[in-house]
């Protein structure tokens, strides 16, 4: 799936009926709510485009951060038709959104029929209503299956966003969330772990006690097998945790929970331990000198962060030595550990 030149343009919480639990988009992306003027869409969208490089074939302005269909009708319009320009101009090819599953209905999809609109994803959370109650999310698991419907229906490109560590969820309800998801067929996911921030709900109930975030180690333990279940479905899994910035690094900003600037690398580095070990232990007692040889590509997964697998490695097996090899010639999804080669989903 190629990744397209996004160029984002936020509108927190502008559309949102009330506020999830978890929610405070102003610590995620250091605005506060705000719908952009003409000229500042202009400027944005003009500064971006100066960034963006000859080999990405297609570009796509991304209102995030909001409920786009939720949004007042004038104010969706506007927005729309605003950056539509672009596209007429011959600048960038789409636009895309994110919305709630309960504001994608036919009414809706009609006013923007005649825009630009290419891409929509679905902020779903979870497929378990429980959870979903539990969140303050005020729908249900079927309005993402009927959105996710209309979508297919008009053709558009269909991202569904899911996340791990709610209210009420486990590692049961993250991966039947997944599967349930994976049933829809979107064309991409995205998966990110609950964090507790600062001026939530949640971080009243984890400073009262009332919640406790998922550890970092079981979080990465639980998005591993979701993004598996994902990839043997043939859905491109394009982010896994939280987009790093300079607000989410302040001091204060994140009360708890599995954040990490690096969280989808912890994810594809616990994926190639895994093979790493499977393979070793296939074929009798484990020899105390491993032989690791990846695509230049992967070197770092291979490692993991501050060498973590080789740590984990060389304690479980006692080993003298593991020597990691750098091959342009093995393909991207591929291993070899003493010359033995698998592929890594």
């Amino acid at each position: 799936m190629e990744k397209p030149f996004i160029i984002p343009i936020f509108i927190p919480q502008e559309g949102c009926p009330h506020r999830c639990v978890f929610c405070n988009q102003s610590s995620i992306t250091g605005l506060h709510q705000h719908i952009p003027n003409s000229d500042e869409i202009f400027s944005l969208v003009n500064e971006n485009l100066k960034f963006k490089r000859p080999n990405r074939n297609k570009t796509q302005i991304a209102f995030f951060g909001g409920n786009f269909l939720g949004l007042k009708k004038d104010h969706v319009r506007y927005l729309l038709s605003t950056t539509d320009q672009f596209v007429r101009s011959g600048k960038v090819d789409s636009i895309r959104f994110s919305t709630r599953p309960d504001t994608i209905n036919i009414e809706r999809l009609r006013m923007i029929e005649k825009y630009s609109v290419s891409t929509i994803e679905i902020g779903a959370q979870s497929m378990d209503d429980q959870v979903l109650e539990k969140s303050n999310r005020c729908h249900t698991a079927l309005d993402t299956q009927k959105a996710t419907q209309l979508l297919k229906d008009r053709n558009y490109e269909i991202g569904i966003q899911i996340m791990v560590g709610l209210p009420d969820d486990n590692e049961r309800k993250a991966i039947d969330t997944a599967y349930k998801v994976s049933r829809l067929s979107p064309d991409f996911v995205r998966i990110y772990p609950t964090i507790v921030l600062s001026n939530s709900l949640l971080g009243k109930w984890y400073q009262n006690g009332k919640y406790q975030p998922l550890p970092l180690h079981q979080c990465v333990s639980i998005v591993k097998k979701i993004y598996l279940l994902f990839k043997s479905c043939n859905i491109p899994v394009v982010r896994m945790g939280l987009q790093p910035t300079t607000e989410l690094n302040q001091k204060g900003t994140i009360l708890a929970g599995p954040y990490h600037p690096a969280f989808g690398h912890l994810v594809y580095s616990a994926i190639y331990l895994d093979k790493i070990i499977s393979i070793l232990e296939s074929d009798g007692p484990v020899l105390d000198e491993v032989f690791i040889s990846v695509h230049p590509r992967n070197i770092s997964r291979v490692r993991g962060i501050k060498n973590q697998n080789f740590d984990i490695l060389t304690r479980r097996y006692n080993l003298k030595l593991i020597k990691l090899f750098s091959n342009d010639d093995l393909p991207e999804n591929s291993i070899t550990v003493n010359d033995k080669q698998a592929l890594i989903p």
